[in-house]
């Protein structure tokens, strides 16, 4: 093959597998990195195993593919979305696994989950058109924007372990993707990755005692084990269910942000084509999968999302890939603890330009649908999406929280956002939007 014949087109690449079966493969492992970091940070905070949640999200992804017929580039990993209900029900002990209330979690997500499949049973019943009237572009362009710009701080916390090392996998993404020739020019990604690790290695910036200590554990156990835990499948408990299960209002106006980013990514309609109640029940029932086997909650990664902006390969097959290396992976502890070496640096410069493009990506989507922000209207749905989110996300317990029964509920500054916008676009008058139009 010549190496005209890498040449990606502007409008990017629909079918990969015109560039080779060894270059899928790249592509893919390229995906399982950009998720990686964030996937498993959150079984690193609440207490959940890393294997489970590499197993879970790989068969997530394959199970959302299946459901929503195979059309939408898209990986779930771990959310964030429930830390907090986690946090609540069961906060670590001392820095330990909460072992005795994580199972009841699980169960209060398995029930999140539920409400997924109910919404999504609504939206096929009632038709999308009357569905995404509450979110026309000018809801869901400003909570594009919102998820990167959230997002941020923690590219720049990991940035700040090691700067040197940050700027180096940043600018050799840069590089790769602006000047790169053939194969290398589509895993820019992974280049960063690779060439900044090889530098933290050099300087002993690598930190190998996780991986001793899984390996200590010998064969069975170290380099090979079952990535169930039974002890954290999921249990049932009223109290929990109240405080975790309302957290997914928020995290469905988050999924609508995100498959409505994908689509702008790749110049698809998703909403409509497979339809937003697929995507939904795909993204419940990973999600209900995930916890009923001890893993958190699945979502749509927008680190995933900022991959395919970068390497405009859009074959939702190299997802699928990404997704079965991590259910690989979830057998090999030893693996998975070597990915974990990978230096937080590393991580952080590459994220800065990951989240940086879902928030550019937000901005195109307004731009595209031209949203018309001479009108007040719009100028306020808006500017009240991106301050409370914002302003409520970075504040003093990083959202608001209320009781009801007894039970403490917290909302995060992009579910505040989500709620106020879409209802401000349902009061406001002068609300045009036509989806079929679209």
């Amino acid at each position: 093959m010549t190496e005209k014949e890498y040449i990606i087109p502007e409008e990017g690449v629909r079918d990969a597998s015109q560039l080779g079966t060894g270059r899928m493969f790249l592509l893919g492992l390229q995906h399982t990195f950009a998720m990686f970091g964030a996937t498993v940070l959150v079984p690193l905070l609440t207490g959940l195993s890393v294997s489970t949640t590499l197993l879970m999200a790989g068969l997530g992804t394959l199970l959302f593919h299946f459901l929503t017929k195979g059309k939408v580039p898209a990986f779930l990993g771990s959310s964030f979305a429930f830390l907090g209900g986690y946090a609540a029900v069961a906060p670590l002990v001392n820095g330990q696994p909460n072992t005795e209330m994580l199972p009841y979690a699980c169960g209060g997500v398995v029930v999140s989950g539920l409400l997924y499949l109910i919404v999504a049973a609504l939206i096929k019943a009632v038709g999308v058109k009357k569905v995404m009237r509450f979110f026309p572009p000018v809801v869901t362009g400003p909570i594009i924007i919102s998820i990167g710009l959230i997002l941020a701080p923690s590219a720049i916390s990991n940035c700040q372990t090691n700067w040197p090392i940050a700027l180096l996998a940043l600018v050799t993404v840069i590089v790769v993707n602006i000047w790169g020739k053939g194969m290398i020019k589509i895993i820019p990604i992974m280049m960063g990755i690779l060439v900044s690790y090889a530098a933290a290695l050099v300087t002993g910036g690598v930190d190998f005692s996780g991986v001793q200590a899984t390996l200590s554990q010998g064969f069975i156990g170290g380099v090979v084990a079952i990535p169930l835990e039974p002890d954290c499948f999921a249990k049932f408990d009223i109290s929990a269910i109240l405080t975790v299960a309302p957290l997914a209002l928020a995290t469905m106006m988050e999924h609508v942000g995100d498959i409505s980013a994908i689509g702008a990514t790749v110049g698809e309609n998703f909403i409509k084509d497979p339809g937003l109640h697929r995507t939904l029940m795909g993204d419940g029932l990973a999600t209900i999968l995930a916890s009923c086997f001890g893993g958190p909650a699945n979502t749509t990664y927008g680190e995933n999302t900022g991959v395919l902006a970068l390497s405009r390969v859009y074959d939702p097959a190299v997802v699928r890939i990404a997704a079965a290396v991590a259910v690989i992976l979830s057998f090999f502890p030893a693996v998975s603890a070597v990915i974990r070496s990978i230096p937080a640096a590393v991580i952080g410069g590459v994220s800065l330009i990951l989240y940086g493009m879902i928030s550019a990506i937000g901005v195109r989507n307004v731009v595209e649908h031209q949203v018309d922000f001479t009108k007040s209207r719009n100028l306020i749905i808006a500017a009240v999406i991106l301050v409370s989110a914002l302003g409520f996300n970075f504040s003093e317990g990083g959202g608001i929280s209320f009781s009801v029964m007894d039970t403490t509920i917290t909302l995060s500054g992009l579910a505040i956002a989500s709620l106020s916008g879409i209802i401000l676009n349902a009061v406001l008058p002068g609300n045009d939007y036509d989806f079929d139009a679209e």
